[in-house]
């Protein structure tokens, strides 16, 4: 075989993962850009043929887009915190357990991704409606009702229960590279435990925790299901309302409009997040 000929084995190789890419994402993608750059008529529907910057302009100026944006953003970035305080330990506690309880707690922490998450979101609904489990337990103890489905704090809630499996695992991944005996040896040298957690073992999970935090600000932002079921017609986040332009007032270049916005709004956070991070990473370590 020819170097020429060796070179293009990865490439033939990958074929088929990149068709089917292509296929999946990138050609739904590209027709949905298009389809936000048309111009729509309500009594006729979307001119196939002419376009115009009108959605966008009507996006970036419309202050009704401004609250719904900064809404699902500060949401998005309230549950990743969470989850990042609530994984982090978590991961810690099962890299240090023995089996069969790491496998038992490790299957507790990935039964959620086993069920629906519309399921999951009927099942919040129950227990936080006002008749709910949750409230029950606040009469009981004299507190009274709390209103909370239809609220920040039920979609709050609902979001950090579906993405810490998404925080947990790979920090739990980056602690499996860490070598107790560093830990160890820190601490025979009578370095504190904040000191060996802060300076031998935070640096190896920061990579982990970098990972979580992306994939969980990414598909709580782009969430829809649960802003749809316990958030309500009131609350609304980017992606109900494009299920709306696109589903109730039939304007499909509109709602392609937001659904790209969001996009490339989620790309913009979510890459300055990892250079700001990675940075401080290297910084640390010197």
């Amino acid at each position: 075989m020819t170097s020429a000929a060796r070179k293009a084995v990865p490439w033939w190789l990958s074929g088929p993962a990149l068709l089917l890419f292509t296929a999946l994402l990138l050609v739904p993608l590209a027709l949905t850009a298009v389809l936000s750059f048309n111009a729509f008529d309500p009594a006729t529907g979307v001119k196939a043929g002419e376009y115009t910057l009108e959605h966008y302009a009507h996006v970036f100026a419309d202050s009704y887009y401004h609250a719904i944006f900064w809404r699902t953003f500060w949401i998005s970035a309230l549950v990743t915190l969470i989850c990042v305080l609530v994984g982090a330990p978590e991961a810690y506690i099962l890299s240090r357990m023995r089996n069969p309880w790491r496998s038992v707690l490790l299957l507790v922490v990935l039964a959620p991704l086993l069920v629906s998450v519309v399921v999951r979101a009927f099942g919040w609904s129950m227990l936080l409606g006002p008749e709910g489990l949750v409230n029950g337990t606040l009469r009981l103890v004299g507190i009274g009702p709390v209103k909370m489905l239809y609220t920040e704090i039920a979609v709050i809630i609902a979001l950090v229960h579906v993405m810490l499996p998404f925080m947990v695992i790979p920090v739990w991944t980056s602690l499996q590279k860490l070598d107790p005996g560093v830990q160890n040896a820190a601490l025979s040298l009578r370095a504190s435990p904040f000191t060996t957690l802060r300076r031998i073992v935070l640096p190896q999970v920061l990579p982990g925790i970098l990972s979580g935090s992306l994939i969980v600000f990414g598909l709580a932002a782009s969430s829809f299901a649960i802003p749809g079921l316990l958030g309500g017609r009131r609350l609304k986040m980017v992606a109900t309302v494009v299920y709306d332009e696109y589903l109730h007032e039939l304007n499909w270049p509109l709602g392609a409009a937001v659904a790209l916005t969001l996009l490339v709004a989620n790309l913009v956070v979510m890459l300055s997040y990892n250079r700001l991070v990675e940075g401080r990473y290297k910084k640390a370590l010197g």
